[in-house]
């Protein structure tokens, strides 16, 4: 049977925020000589962060060292994701992840929509029942598939974009800022636009002045 899960994410790097701060402007400092400026408790690095995100002098930022986040979400979410270039990625693969096996429960999992999320009307109820036929069928048929020994790099033909993938993806603050940007904007595919709101909330939390301004 299908099993339908919510989407979710992992920071997996264990952010320290003064820390990337004071990256950032040990960094910074070398381009204006005012090493002398810094301070311990890192009250001169949070000045020279702000001024730095006010001015747009965003390649500094870089310095803060990469991010590591692990996002449970559909194959399409992940599609949007890896055209950010300037990220490492590691993502859970079709071509040799065989969902008929134990390991995955001799199921597939799929991501559940928005949408039915919400307290159902009865109109979602219909919309909901719809979308789960799709999936269950198409399970049944990328088990027959293997049933017949077809590989699971062929049989993955026939999952639904609403597959569930494990992406990891690694960057800087700076490219995290450009995501953010995109993916949290209205224009952003609902989808990927609330798992975006949430992790820059973390983001803000954890890191101070670098988001504040998204």
């Amino acid at each position: 049977m299908v099993k339908v899960i919510n989407q979710s994410y992992e920071i997996i790097t264990n952010l320290d925020g003064l820390v990337i701060l004071k990256n950032i402007e040990r960094a910074a400092r070398t381009c204006y000589k005012s090493e002398s400026l810094i301070t311990d408790d890192g009250e001169s690095a949070k000045k020279i962060c702000k001024k730095l995100v006010n001015l747009g002098h965003t390649a500094m930022l870089e310095f803060g060292g990469n991010i590591h986040v692990k996002i449970i979400c559909n194959r399409g979410l992940s599609h949007e994701l890896v055209r950010h270039r300037l990220c490492s990625y590691a993502q859970e693969s079709t071509r040799y992840c065989d969902y008929s096996k134990d390991k995955h429960g001799n199921e597939i999992t799929v991501v559940l929509p928005l949408e039915f999320e919400l307290p159902y009307t009865n109109k979602l109820d219909i919309e909901y029942a719809i979308w789960k036929e799709a999936m269950i069928n198409a399970e049944k048929s990328y088990f027959k598939l293997r049933s017949y020994k077809l590989s699971p790099q062929i049989a993955r033909g026939v999952l639904p974009i609403d597959i569930k993938t494990e992406i990891n993806i690694s960057t800087n603050p700076t490219e995290w800022r450009h995501i953010f940007k995109l993916r949290t904007s209205e224009a952003a595919h609902p989808q990927i636009r609330s798992i975006m709101v949430s992790l820059l909330k973390d983001f803000k939390e954890k890191i101070p002045i670098i988001f504040d301004d998204i």
